[in-house]
């Protein structure tokens, strides 16, 4: 501000100016420029929520996990007597040219091909003419031809492993987490379950190993973690969860899987799956994969079953199962409407094979077990996996539904026999053939049924199909043979109409028709709507 003093600032005006030039006359000798303080904005941060490690899971169970190294003796392209010898397209080697490059070579580190006792000597025992070569008395060498997984599941070592792992093996080593290297022998192996047993003798040392879980109480979303030798890289981890329980997978009668979404590839076969407690819950034994490699979709047989099973191997080498003897298939909502069960549960008995327990217990073909020693029977799966799972000889007490109602049957329990099959139906009806009427040819054909007399005088042979009728889409054949109705046996068409009036009576819209075939025998229900 200007005062009034002849037109001169102020005594205030005068410093400031001075002072300001004087900081910018200091910046301008010194060179250095003023510090210019800046704000900025902070960074991004997340705070996730905890999430579980596996680390103390692996540290704890890796001791426990081996590699399972599979050999077999490969046999020699050729076996003869006349020692080590060359043949080049028809000649030996003396024919060979003495500039022949293979010549040269074997003259250069002074040796003879044909020369057997020089050979041995140069290779050992394992030479053409040794213990372990071709023309010796251990022909060929042990080989690696498969690789997978296992564990020790006892201290004294006990492994478990896949059968299919070792099935085509003559000779095992367990390759431990620490690259140690032990031979191990065949103890057991059960093919119905894919289970083996193999045994380290570690000369007095004890094995870390593992426990199993109660399944049971394993959930659907549950963590867990897949330990193994995937594609013979040594011991690798992989996590996920159980994706679900009770898989079919169509490999055996005891099909029971657990799946889970841990990534498990070639070579995990055998391997363990943990739970958060390093306890077994499964043992991985298939996949699923378009591509051969891990999709997501892994395949785990229970602790409640491998349990057992590994137990009996341990024990006695083989599995002792309990024998019904019976040839079974699962209920649809089809046939449980035609036998008038009111859902869709329980084992349907297609033939009982002659003179087996459950023959000589009185099961008979059409009767469908519902529950055995008072507990309810699921499906025709559920009935064999309960009874292979009891000792031979014990006593089961089946509730068994037979012409429209419950009755209570006790079978002594046989043992399974290593080649068991199903059996086939077993059809006593020796009942004269009869005309058929008109009337009753119409009324299956009505059902898309040609029929006529069997061969052997047993049931009625089936002619012909409609392939738009419900009776091909049943899956029903030219050339098979339908030998009862509603359990009722038949012989002629007139027999079957006889039946299907009876059912609709009752108040029942299918029967239940059984249907012979070169493969064995099944039930089929089929509509009877409108049958006069």
């Amino acid at each position: 501000m200007l005062n009034n003093f002849n037109g001169r600032p102020s005594l205030a005006t005068v410093l400031k100016a001075s002072t300001v030039a004087g900081i910018a006359a200091a910046v301008l000798a010194t060179g250095v420029p003023l510090e210019i303080t800046r704000s900025y904005a902070e960074a991004v941060k997340v705070q996730a929520p905890a999430v579980p490690s596996f680390a103390n899971v692996v540290d704890a169970v890796s001791p426990a996990v081996v590699s399972v190294r599979v050999e077999n003796r490969v046999n020699p392209v050729a076996d003869n007597n006349d020692g080590f010898s060359f043949d080049f397209n028809g000649r030996g080697f003396d024919d060979l040219p003495d500039d022949h490059p293979l010549k040269r070579f074997f003259k250069q580190f002074g040796q003879d091909p044909n020369d057997q006792q020089g050979h041995q000597r140069r290779f050992g025992q394992n030479g053409p003419g040794g213990p372990g070569g071709p023309n010796g008395p251990g022909k060929g060498r042990l080989r690696p031809v498969a690789q997978g997984s296992g564990f020790f599941i006892s201290e004294d070592g006990y492994i478990v492993t896949n059968n299919h792992v070792v099935s085509d093996g003559q000779a095992f080593v367990a390759v431990m987490n620490d690259g140690t290297e032990l031979d191990a022998k065949l103890i057991g192996k059960d093919p119905r379950t894919d289970l083996a047993v193999l045994k380290v003798d570690g000369k007095g040392k004890k094995f870390t190993y593992v426990n199993w879980a109660d399944d049971n109480n394993v959930r659907v979303g549950d963590w867990v973690v897949a330990v193994g030798n995937p594609f013979g890289l040594g011991g690798t981890v992989t996590a996920g969860i159980i994706s679900a329980r009770g898989r079919d997978i169509g490999s055996g009668p005891y099909d029971d899987y657990l799946q889970v979404d841990a990534a498990v590839n070639r070579g995990n076969s055998g391997g363990p799956t943990f739970n958060l407690n390093g306890e077994v819950v499964g043992i991985n034994t298939a996949i699923f994969s378009p591509s051969g490699g891990s999709v997501g979709i892994a395949f785990a047989i229970p602790a409640s079953t491998a349990k057992d099973v590994v137990a009996d191997l341990m024990k006695d080498g083989q599995v002792s199962r309990g024998w019904l003897g019976v040839q079974i298939q699962p209920v649809t909502k089809d046939i449980a409407e035609s036998i008038g069960l009111s859902e869709p549960s329980g084992a349907l008995v297609v033939a009982p094979q002659p003179g087996s327990p459950g023959d000589k217990a009185g099961m008979k073909a059409g009767d469908v077990v519902t529950a055995l020693n008072g507990e309810t029977i699921k499906d025709a799966r559920d009935l064999s996996r309960r009874i292979g799972a009891m000792q031979p000889g014990s006593k089961a007490e089946l509730s068994v539904w037979r012409a429209g109602k419950a009755q209570s049957l006790t079978v002594e329990l046989g043992t399974l026999p290593a080649d068991q099959k199903d059996a086939n139906a077993d059809d006593n009806s020796n009942q004269p053939q009869q005309p058929e009427a008109p009337a009753s040819e119409k009324a299956l054909a009505d059902l898309g049924l040609t029929v006529g007399p069997s061969d052997d005088g047993k049931g009625l042979a089936i002619t012909g199909i409609d392939p738009d009728s419900d009776a091909a889409d049943k899956g029903i054949k030219e050339g098979e043979k339908i030998t009862s109705v509603n359990n009722q046996e038949v012989s002629t068409a007139a027999d079957v109409v006889k039946v299907l009036n009876q059912a609709k009576k009752d108040g029942r819209t299918r029967a239940l028709f059984q249907i012979q075939s070169s493969e064995g025998s099944r039930f089929v229900a089929l509509p009877i709507n409108g049958q006069g």
